[in-house]
């Protein structure tokens, strides 16, 4: 059985590890001596990291219909986290784009959407589990297909807070970066297939200490009868801490409220 090369471009074993330069292909714009990694991640992968006050992360998608969940976690304290309805409710909208923060269980405001060429992005939608997946794409298990085995989202996110002591309790309700989901006069969601193409564009600024982690399976709502999640350019850069003229701070007296807590905790 032939088996898929892996998407990730590796440099040579006596090259420095940052040879390849990803966020040069994806976003070239940024500026040269503040970025500090790139990756692309391929469509059904996983990954997290911990991330510092003033880092913004650019996240690109590669491929028509790719989409990218993304948890939250309070580097000091893991019991905070992104808290979805607290978001929402607080700021207005059922979907997120520039100005929106995303905000704590503690009112503090974890990170905001500096960024956006797209303008809508799904806080509702969930994840893929396993169980839909089989039922939607059949089966493809890692013994046989190795890297083209199907991966969920709910399965690749636990196994990313798991690197860093949560467990199935602990998975919170994601953002679905590049997926747009609605709702209809009968109150049903409605997911727009066509919504995210390739250099589809959002960034969102850490305004704490936090634990990202990632998925860029599909979104559990997308139609399409095969498992085709596309591929996600992410590149992170040092852009300080929200201004006091911040878009974002100013956007809602609510966004002011959360970046004030936040700013108060990281002073104390």
């Amino acid at each position: 059985m032939e088996h898929p090369e892996h998407l990730l471009d590796n440099p040579p074993a006596d090259a420095p590890v940052d040879a390849i330069a990803h966020w040069k292909r994806y976003a070239p714009d940024l500026p040269e001596d503040k970025v500090v990694w790139s990756e692309i991640v391929p469509g059904g992968g996983h990954w997290s990291w911990r991330l510092r006050r003033g880092t913004a992360l650019r996240f690109v998608a590669l491929d028509a219909g790719a989409n990218c969940s993304v948890v939250l976690y309070a580097a000091h304290e893991k019991l905070e986290r992104y808290n979805m309805p607290d978001t929402l409710k607080s700021q207005h909208t059922a979907h997120l784009t520039r100005g929106h923060v995303l905000m704590s269980d503690m009112g503090r405001a974890m990170a905001s959407v500096t960024q956006d060429n797209l303008g809508w992005h799904d806080p509702l939608g969930a994840l893929l589990d396993a169980d839909t997946m089989q039922i939607k794409y059949g089966e493809r298990r890692y013994e046989t297909h190795r890297n083209a085995m199907y991966r969920s989202g709910r399965d690749g996110l636990l196994i990313e807070i798991g690197k860093h002591g949560f467990t199935a309790r602990d998975l919170i309700a994601p953002v679905n970066l590049f997926s747009k989901v609605s709702v209809d006069a009968e109150g049903r969601f409605q997911f727009e297939a066509a919504h995210a193409k390739p250099g589809s564009m959002v960034e969102l600024r850490c305004d704490m200490d936090v634990l990202l982690a990632i998925s860029t399976a599909p979104h559990p709502l997308d139609p399409r009868p095969v498992y085709a999640p596309g591929k996600v350019g992410i590149a992170a850069w040092r852009s300080g801490p929200a201004a006091a003229d911040d878009y974002c701070r100013r956007f809602r007296p609510e966004c002011a409220r959360a970046h004030h807590n936040a700013d108060v905790f990281a002073l104390s």
